[in-house]
């Protein structure tokens, strides 16, 4: 027999608990949002240090590549911080769950 997954409502389609959960990770963002540029500052000062001034294209790429890999890094487990720490991850009615050969 088939179980069709029955949506359960989710921690997060209550408003308070909505507000408080994306609050947070707005407050982590702003947070890595200054460690990047912390991270980014530093990188530029010991690139110059090391390598000397090769070319400004050189220095603007490895920037916006530190600062989109540590960005892109912070939203996503961002992300999952938030959809595990609010239940929102425990609201799914898996099919699968128990003997997945279907015995």
């Amino acid at each position: 027999m088939v179980r069709t997954p029955q949506p359960r409502r989710s921690p997060l389609d209550e408003p308070q608990n909505a507000d408080f959960a994306w609050a947070r990770y707005f407050w982590l963002m702003r947070w890595m949002g200054l460690a990047t540029a912390l991270v980014m500052a530093a990188s530029a000062v010991y690139l110059y240090q090391t390598v000397g001034f090769v070319s400004i294209h050189f220095y603007i790429a490895t920037m916006l590549g530190i600062g989109f890999t540590m960005m892109l890094m912070a939203s996503l487990m961002g992300l999952v911080f938030l959809s595990s720490g609010t239940g929102h991850d425990e609201s799914i009615d898996d099919p699968f769950d128990g003997d997945i050969w279907g015995d």
